[in-house]
């Protein structure tokens, strides 16, 4: 069951998809549900999504550095915090 819902447009984008509706043969009412539904959907895949699908192309590709830069993390904080505190 589908109900009414009010939509203000301004004039100029009203114009516009006026124009598209009559270029696909269609109405304005029909464009802005494909819009609305659209959005839902690519909005509700985002949500979906773990952190790891978002950089799981990027994971692995940089090779080098330090293997151990997360081992001892706070010691190695402390070091250099006293480095600085000591040229001071």
């Amino acid at each position: 069951m589908s109900s009414a819902m009010a939509l203000r447009l301004d004039e100029q984008t009203r114009r516009r998809l006026a124009r598209l509706a009559a270029r696909r043969g269609t109405t304005r009412s029909a464009l802005v549900r494909e819009a609305i539904t659209a959005l839902v959907e690519k909005e509700e895949r985002q949500a979906a999504l773990r952190p790891h699908d978002i950089v799981k192309d990027v994971v692995g590709s940089v090779h080098g550095g330090d293997p151990d830069r997360s081992t001892d993390v706070g010691r190695k904080v402390r070091r250099m915090l006293s480095g600085r505190r000591s040229r001071r």
